[in-house]
């Protein structure tokens, strides 16, 4: 509800002012349900409620009182750059699959706070065209692909396939006889375009098995696909020991060591 995207828009702000004309925003990891509207915030634009107040706050809690927009205050210089922004995902902005019911609860949204930001995005989303809105990825990192889009023209590019272009990751296959990827939690989410789905998409076309190792692995989702899944995690260590890098780095080894060892895969 208070968390926004605010500093975001001053690192924009920062690199247009300083000449820059070809931006790249990654959008993930954000820990925020705010429709993008704190960067827009600190780009110029002015969110205005039904008595044409300037609404001050910032986060999600603002997105239910939104009338209109004031783009009056837009960096000019903005109109001279191009934006793209880097997505993992593939969820709309609003709905059962978009930005809140799927990512809020990631962030702390209990079940109240889900509906109110569910009913504020929608209130949002009537000043966003609809084709934006449905978009696969405007649900991105609490809205932000969907304002990206609507207010900076910027183009959706998937984030892990331009990282895997970049790595030249297609020929270091050639000769490999297993990927092993990850993340932090293997869920539903893993398949809606994320890191680790990129990677199965790019091996699977040279033939070459993927495993997925996460800290915790969400049992109820159909991993089809992989060749295997697992968590690295013994069920009953506690979070404040998991995470500790030397003990994580060692329950890595071990995870993949265990699953050579029972010959589950032909490793050379």
């Amino acid at each position: 509800m208070l968390t926004s995207t605010y500093g975001l828009g001053q690192l924009i702000a920062d690199a247009v002012g300083r000449g820059y004309r070809n931006i790249i925003v990654g959008l993930g990891g954000s820990a925020t349900n705010d429709g993008g509207t704190g960067m827009l915030q600190a780009l110029g634009y002015r969110f205005v409620d039904g008595d044409g107040k300037d609404i001050g706050d910032r986060g999600g809690q603002i997105l239910s009182r939104i009338a209109r927009v004031d783009a009056t205050g837009r960096l000019p210089r903005l109109d001279s750059v191009k934006f793209t922004a880097l997505c993992d995902v593939v969820n709309p902005l609003l709905g059962p699959r978009g930005a809140t019911y799927v990512y809020g609860p990631q962030k702390g949204a209990d079940k109240t706070m889900l509906d109110v930001l569910e009913e504020g995005m929608n209130n949002f989303a009537r000043i966003i065209p609809q084709k934006i809105v449905e978009t696969p990825g405007a649900g991105a990192a609490g809205g932000l692909g969907a304002a990206m889009m609507a207010f900076l023209e910027a183009q959706l590019r998937p984030g892990i396939d331009t990282i895997l272009d970049l790595s030249d990751f297609d020929r270091r296959l050639g000769g490999a006889s297993l990927v092993i990827t990850g993340e932090g939690r293997l869920d539903a989410s893993t398949l809606m375009g994320k890191a680790p789905s990129g990677v199965l998409r790019r091996a699977a076309a040279h033939n070459v098995p993927v495993i997925a190792i996460g800290g915790s692995v969400d049992r109820g989702v159909d991993f089809s696909g992989f060749a295997a899944v697992m968590s690295i995690n013994p069920p009953a260590m506690p979070l404040e020991t998991a995470i500790k890098p030397e003990v994580a780095a060692g329950n890595i080894r071990s995870t993949i060591a265990a699953y050579l060892s029972a010959g589950r895969h032909r490793h050379s």
